[in-house]
């Protein structure tokens, strides 16, 4: 499902909200979402799952055309943990 189609979906099923104001609410919840994540924060909606920061440790790696070794520094990437609710779900 694209993010129009979600949009699309939303306004059919609340027909007193325009698809603006619901574009609007979805941007602002997914923008809020991220912006919580990249403070290091953890977002948990429940039934639904949550979304955290893994972070990968630094590293040596290795430069595949020349074979020279390479520093790779610590990430941190997001990561999305269903919730029973959504397993259960899905697994139906």
């Amino acid at each position: 499902m694209t993010g129009s189609q979600l949009i699309q979906r939303l306004a059919s099923k609340y027909s007193d909200l325009s698809p603006r104001d619901i574009d609007s609410i979805v941007r602002t919840i997914l923008q809020s979402i991220g912006d919580y994540l990249a403070k290091d924060g953890r977002v948990e909606i429940r039934g639904f799952g949550s979304f955290q920061n893994h972070i990968t440790p630094p590293k040596t790696g290795r430069n595949p055309k020349t074979g020279e070794l390479v520093k790779v520094a610590a990430k941190r990437r997001p990561h999305f943990k269903p919730g029973k609710e959504l397993r259960d779900r899905v697994n139906q």
